[in-house]
């Protein structure tokens, strides 16, 4: 691809004399070449916004023909080969340059005839081509609405490369945003906003994006007023940053979407919202600064926004230079042989020949091997982890729009946004995030009346927290609001039908009811909640990630919502055990102890049956053998195995027969039998034969179930007997 050319975006002043304009266009036109596509591109962007001002001044209204037969030449060019038109564009920009002389001719007329002033006139300030000024002029909106097109000559990995970093650049700056309003003075979170749309001003300048550019400048020039100082980052003034960012977002994904030679679509909103930037010029700088700090409506960060500037900036770019991008498809075909290599090593190592112990030399040697394969399949595995922070500070975002639409003052906290999770459950995570972050500031947090009735302050605080505990993930979203009203919950519950009453319920158990699907106690359906469908989602996502959610709640101190995942879903480590004639594999970090307890620590409890004393606790014993239904297992604790399993808020034991050894091994799919209680996947043993991977607790909410419909068949014996001896 030929060198841009340098940018054009300082013309000289149309509102001196137009014609000066053009001759310096016209100066760039004559050295440009007809393959330079960014050239080109950069000579329809300053040709756009020329139109621009020319659609505020009648007595140019004949340039708007011509003018736009040259953008259409343009876009033909790069939408083909442009040496065929080149001599037509160069026709088409003399004809303008004639339309514009003769509306520069009939200006001076008109000013030659008008009335001299009463008192000499201040001049006017020079207004640059990428100046325009507010309009609501119909050409003007036109132009504006015009899309445009994707050169087919450009590259897509070019444009790949755009898109990915629009998208990186805008979320950086939505970040420093939000950590700007609570200090709207901060010269480095104003520069790192500043810095993003600059970028995105200038990488699509050099794609032709005529519209992206526009609108990219003109929140900066915003930006620039708030470096200035002449405004601050409160208000209305926050809010049209935050619009600017989703609407640049919508035209980068828009671009992605958009096959080279095809018009790029519009962005909704793109007009309305330039307009308002427009608007802001006449804003004085006395109405900012008297904005108040904190609205009702705002929600506040406590992160540090000095995080987001220079240093930060820094530390970023010098990560960048020390890094590579790589295709995800490439990731994991890279990790999935891993995988196979792992299992073919396991074959190996466990092969007759090696475990005979008749041949030392190559059993060292396989170990050897095995040391490498483990060290590798751990790299790879890094490969795969992310951090949260990228999803927290979306989370940032949604507190803040939800403060705003339910008029609460809110203080939003994150912690542990570090944390890295499988690259494979960042997003399915997200959506569970939004809809808890949600119920947090709308159903969680009262309003400021009510928490000062209360005697709680008028902010409300959301904090949001990750950290690894056991080999999971664990994120709580905590709230400081009303807390959970059971009473309130289980009347709903009775009235959906969902339950006859709440008698012989734990909280737990109420508080599970949350998840039914079409459940809400909301008394109004609003835009953000009310119409039961949310946590139901919640529950569902979070189960497909092999985790659990919980809650905790006091009332009148507010609620935690503590989801609990994997830290990944391709590599467990697990212990291998043996039940009559079957394998199965143990996850590790489940496991607190395993032991064949005496005698007299089995004791049984009526209602409850087996129970293991194991120092000063009395654990459930759950016999595996007989949830999976298997046969020729054993049933006595002293004959065989237990392995205390811990399952977040409680343990309980597994009976087995023989532990057989710990194995690292590659989940792989089931198919048709991912949805077996109990079983979280499947695994190639060493031998070669399959081993279903167990989920605890899916096994403990098994044996609970066996349990109840155990006591219900004996209550039913009991009250049978006394009827028979009756009769």
């Amino acid at each position: 691809m030929p060198k841009a050319a340098a940018p054009m975006h300082q013309a000289p002043p149309l509102a001196t004399d137009p014609r000066l304009a053009l001759e310096s266009v016209a100066a760039k036109l004559v050295h440009l070449e007809p393959d330079d596509k960014s050239g080109l591109g950069e000579l329809r962007t300053t040709l756009t916004q020329f139109a621009y001002a020319c659609a505020l001044e009648p007595t140019l209204a004949a340039v708007s023909a011509p003018l736009e037969q040259v953008l259409e030449c343009i876009d033909a060019m790069l939408a083909a080969n442009g040496a065929k038109d080149f001599g037509q564009l160069h026709q088409l920009f003399e004809a303008t340059q004639r339309a514009v002389e003769n509306g520069h001719e009939a200006r001076l007329a008109g000013e030659a005839a008008a009335p001299a002033p009463t008192a000499p006139a201040p001049a006017p300030e020079p207004a640059l081509i990428e100046e325009p000024v507010s309009t609501s002029n119909a050409a003007y909106e036109a132009l504006l609405m015009k899309p445009d097109v994707l050169s087919s000559e450009v590259d897509a990995e070019l444009v790949d490369a755009f898109v990915t970093e629009c998208r990186e650049t805008l979320a950086g700056a939505e970040h420093a945003l939000l950590q700007l309003e609570q200090v709207p003075d901060h010269p480095e979170a104003i520069n790192t906003v500043f810095r993003a749309f600059h970028t995105i001003k200038g990488t699509s300048a050099f794609l032709g994006l005529a519209r992206v550019t526009d609108l990219a400048h003109e929140a900066e020039n915003l930006l620039s007023r708030m470096r200035d100082g002449t405004i601050r980052c409160v208000g209305r003034n926050a809010d049209l940053v935050l619009r600017s960012i989703d609407v640049l977002r919508v035209c980068a994904n828009n671009v992605g979407d958009t096959k080279p030679g095809q018009s790029v679509p519009v962005a909704k909103g793109i007009g309305e919202l330039r307009q308002a930037l427009l608007d802001t010029r006449s804003q004085p700088s006395t109405v900012a600064e008297t904005e108040p700090e904190a609205e009702t409506s705002s929600a506040r960060t406590a992160a540090d926004p000095s995080s987001t500037g220079e240093t930060g900036a820094k530390s970023s770019t010098s990560s960048q230079e020390s890094s590579v991008r790589v295709r995800t498809d490439r990731l994991d075909r890279l990790i999935d042989m891993v995988g196979e290599l792992v299992i073919a090593q396991s074959l190996v190592s466990q092969d007759e020949v090696v475990v005979s112990g008749e041949h030392s030399a190559l059993a060292r040697k396989t170990t050897h091997a095995g040391k490498i394969v483990r060290e590798l399949q751990d790299l790879s595995m890094s490969l795969r982890m992310l951090p949260l922070r990228a999803t927290f500070q979306k989370m940032s975002r949604i507190v803040r729009d939800a403060a705003r639409r339910t008029g609460k003052k809110v203080r939003f906290v994150s912690q542990g946004d570090d944390t890295e999770v499988d690259r494979n459950m960042v997003d399915v995570v997200g959506d569970p995030l939004v809809h808890m972050v949600r119920n947090a500031v709308d159903h969680g947090l009262e309003p400021p009346n009510e928490r000062t009735a209360a005697g709680k302050g008028e902010e409300g605080s959301v904090c949001l927290r990750a950290y690894h505990a056991g080999g999971h993930v664990v994120i709580e979203i905590q709230e400081d609001g009303r807390g959970l009203d059971r009473k309130k919950i289980a009347a709903k519950a009775i009235e959906k039908g969902l339950i006859e009453n709440d008698d012989g319920m734990s909280d737990q158990d109420v508080y599970q009811l949350l998840f039914a699907p079409g459940f809400s106690t909301a008394a109004v359906v609003t835009e953000l909640s009310g119409r039961g469908v949310g946590l139901d989602v919640v529950k569902r996502n979070v189960e497909s990630l092999k985790g659990r959610i919980s809650i905790s709640t006091q009332p009148g101190n507010g609620t935690t919502f503590s989801l609990r995942l994997p830290l990944t879903l391709a590599i467990t480590d697990g212990m291998l055990v043996r039940v009559g004639s079957q394998r199965y594999v143990v996850p590790t970090t489940s496991i607190r102890q395993s032991l064949r307890p005496r005698t007299e620590d089995v004791i049984t409890v009526e209602g409850r049956g087996q129970m293991l004393r194991l120092r000063g606790e009395v654990l459930a014993i759950y016999s595996l053998g007989e949830l999976l239904a298997l046969s020729n297992y054993v049933t006595n604790p002293t004959k065989g195995l237990l392995v205390v399993v811990h399952d977040g808020d409680h343990s309980f034991a597994l009976l087995v027969d023989e532990l057989l050894g710990q194995q690292q091994v590659v989940t792989k799919p089931i198919g048709d039998l991912k949805n077996v209680r109990g079983v979280s996947g499947g695994a190639i043993l060493g031998d070669g034969t399959v081993g279903l991977i167990l989920d605890p607790s899916s096994v403990a909410g098994m044996a609970q179930l066996a349990s109840e419909e155990r006591n219900l068949r004996l209550a039913a014996n009991s009250a049978h007997e006394p009827a028979q001896a009756a009769s």
